[in-house]
């Protein structure tokens, strides 16, 4: 009888353990799903959030009238401005983008394969200015911005184009300017900003099909950027200087060769490297 009596202890015993690692494991997987559903919430709001942005330094405005907005008949200043959503781009070639672009009013000319935006920046104060814009990449998945393009179009004349250098001879890509920084690609500076100025940008952002780092291994990645303009930028000035100063960043701004949202995921064909399609998509 002692014996038995002792058996069922032990048994009563392990069923507690049991129910007490249950327990746990249940716990362990709730908090699991929570941090899942997190991740997947802060995720959202990040890749769905808009993938290119524009933004003026709130006091820029307040204390030197410099104005931001994409409507050149009521000219009323916002903060930020949002490029519309293009979820999928395929590689396309520079010479696929619109020639028309001095027709473009403020605002977005999305096209097949590329993104594209328009805006103003007044100078409504009583003293000339200057401010320096700058793009930034925020997040990028697969080196996808290894074949991204950024065209910016100042007043319709002053065309330059972005590239990362090529990785293998450290040269700039044909008709391109180098990436200033891998996560600031670009960073330029406006001087003599004179009260009554209005500079019109015109940004396009593709991915370059002929560019060598446009191969396969850039299928279902992403990238995500924005663009700041300010007062001042803090970045080293010496760095600035050198980086101008380099003979290789001179480019013919007239060049019609010279290599602009919400997320975008790089699609394309299955050969080692990405065909362009013709531009009917065919």
């Amino acid at each position: 009888m002692a014996t038995s009596a002792i058996s069922i202890n032990v048994t009563a015993d392990d069923l507690k353990k049991r129910r007490r690692r249950a327990n746990i494991i249940r716990v362990i997987i709730i908090i699991i799903l929570l941090l899942l559903m997190g991740l997947f919430v802060v995720l959202s709001l990040v890749y769905n959030g808009g993938s290119f942005t524009v933004t003026l330094d709130p006091n820029f405005h307040t204390k030197a009238g410099i104005a931001l907005y994409t409507d050149e008949v009521k000219r009323e200043h916002v903060r930020r401005l949002y490029a519309n959503e293009l979820e999928f781009m395929d590689n396309i070639s520079i010479e696929w983008l619109p020639k028309n672009y001095k027709d473009f009013e403020g605002g977005d000319h999305n096209g097949d394969n590329y993104i594209g935006y328009t805006f103003y920046i007044e100078n409504q104060g009583e003293e000339t200015q200057r401010y320096w814009y700058a793009v930034y990449i925020d997040d990028v998945i697969k080196n996808v911005d290894e074949a991204i393009r950024i065209m910016i179009i100042r007043n319709d004349t002053e065309v330059t184009v972005y590239a990362k250098e090529n990785p293998i001879t450290r040269e700039n890509e044909k008709g391109t300017v180098k990436f200033y920084k891998n996560e600031m690609p670009v960073l330029e500076k406006r001087d003599n900003f004179a009260p009554g100025d209005i500079d019109k940008i015109t940004v396009f952002i593709w991915i370059e099909g002929d560019d060598p780092e446009c191969l396969n291994n850039l299928l279902g990645g992403e990238i995500k950027m924005h663009m700041e303009i300010t007062e001042e930028h803090k970045d080293d000035a010496r760095t600035f200087r050198q980086y101008y100063d380099d003979d290789d960043n001179d480019i013919d701004v007239n060049n019609n060769n010279n290599g602009t949202n919400d997320d975008i995921e790089v699609v394309g064909s299955n050969d080692e490297t990405i065909n362009n399609t013709d531009e009917d998509g065919e």
